[in-house]
């Protein structure tokens, strides 16, 4: 494209076809994750809105990026989530426009108050994709990529969203009863685990 001048500037990838590669980078875990490339693929292509632009259901459904940090010792960073009332992985809805990578980043630094620095597994490229039903009064579908990351200390976080937050080997995450927690949790444990040898 040449602009008034003669300047020349490159187009950038489509956000569709950058998101589009990200779920088409993830080595499904198992069926289930596969189902969910499956179904995010055949969703980015349709045309229908990603983003979140009404809370909490509209559209239905809608991206969102969870920053999960674990720690040099490899354990996993969950925060009691007070809307969910869950444990979860911090995160958040990823804005129009905005790249998956920018809303790990900002989210990090809304919630956690620390920077993301992505981890040596998986660098800025999301790590598991779920597609999960949310629940309560106007429940609606969180299209969720899940991205690793390293942090300095977390000496605070927002507690006007979470009611608390704590560090789990993944062995105490699985011992927790799935019912306590994002209802992928368990499986993304087990995939982390195997990525970490």
């Amino acid at each position: 494209m040449e602009e008034p001048g003669g300047a020349v500037v490159v187009e950038r990838d489509d956000a569709r076809e950058r998101l589009a590669r990200q779920f088409a980078g993830i080595t499904p875990w198992d069926e289930q994750e596969a189902a969910h490339v499956a179904e995010g693929l055949d969703w980015i292509s349709s045309g229908a809105p990603l983003y979140r632009t009404d809370a909490p259901d509209v559209p239905d459904p809608h991206l969102v990026a969870y920053t999960v940090v674990v720690s040099p010792s490899e354990e996993i960073l969950l925060v009691d989530h007070r809307k969910a009332r869950l444990w979860l992985p911090s995160g958040g809805h990823v804005e129009p426009g905005e790249d998956t990578w920018q809303t790990v980043e900002r989210e990090c630094r809304e919630e956690l108050g620390v920077a993301a620095r992505p981890s040596g597994t998986a660098g800025k490229r999301p790590f598991f994709v779920t597609a999960t039903r949310t629940r309560g009064a106007r429940s609606h579908t969180d299209v969720s990529l899940w991205f690793l990351i390293e942090t300095d200390p977390i000496t605070s976080y927002d507690e006007g969203e979470f009611a608390g937050i704590r560090w789990l080997s993944p062995a105490e995450v699985l011992a927790e009863p799935v019912e306590r927690l994002d209802p992928h949790m368990h499986r993304f444990t087990g995939k982390l685990v195997k990525a970490l040898g």
